[in-house]
């Protein structure tokens, strides 16, 4: 029997007492924990080499699927890397057939006879119109004539002006540009 000599006894008398049962009653829970050697059919004791088999045997469907769960999220993986490399391929395409688009009608703006109007102007003259155009016409028209006319036509041209005409020029030849030169 308990001896109540005071609270400050007896709490700790009762946890020593309580301890050993409920660490009995937790371990007996625990799936496994005191379980038997499993003995084959005959009745004897597995061998170690038996053990491992069974050990193997029982856990090799979880760890089949584990392979194949890790293996799926690897090809997802890859498949999401693949999917980002086909959508910047296809911008890069986006971009290419824009820059193609936009090139083929900066070059039919030269078309339409307005290149042999500015081949027979004298270069001051050819230069202060193609100034107040639009700066595209100017730069196809101007890609248009041959080196010399050009050359002339750009010199006798504001700087900033001629500048921006030859980065267009210079844009247009480049495959790698597909932005507005403007």
């Amino acid at each position: 029997m308990m001896k109540f000599s005071g609270p400050s006894v007896v709490l700790p008398e009762l946890m020593r007492r309580l301890a050993l049962p409920a660490a009995a009653i937790v371990l007996l829970t625990i799936p496994g924990a005191f379980a038997q050697e499993a003995r084959s059919t005959v009745g004897g004791e597995l061998t170690s080499e038996e053990e491992i088999k069974q050990f193997c045997t029982n856990i090799a469907d979880p760890a089949r699927d584990q392979r194949y769960l890790l293996q799926k999220q690897e090809l997802e993986k890859l498949r999401a890397d693949v999917d980002t490399r086909i959508a910047e391929m296809q911008k890069r395409k986006d971009e290419y057939q824009d820059w193609l688009k936009r090139r083929d009608v900066f070059l039919k703006q030269a078309e339409a006879g307005l290149t042999d109007i500015y081949k027979k102007m004298k270069p001051d003259a050819a230069a202060s119109q193609l100034q107040e155009m639009r700066i595209e016409v100017a730069a196809a028209v101007v890609m248009r004539l041959n080196p010399t006319q050009s050359s002339l036509i750009l010199n006798e041209m504001d700087p900033k002006k001629a500048a921006i005409i030859a980065n267009i020029i210079a844009s247009a030849s480049d495959p790698n540009t597909s932005k507005d030169p403007s």
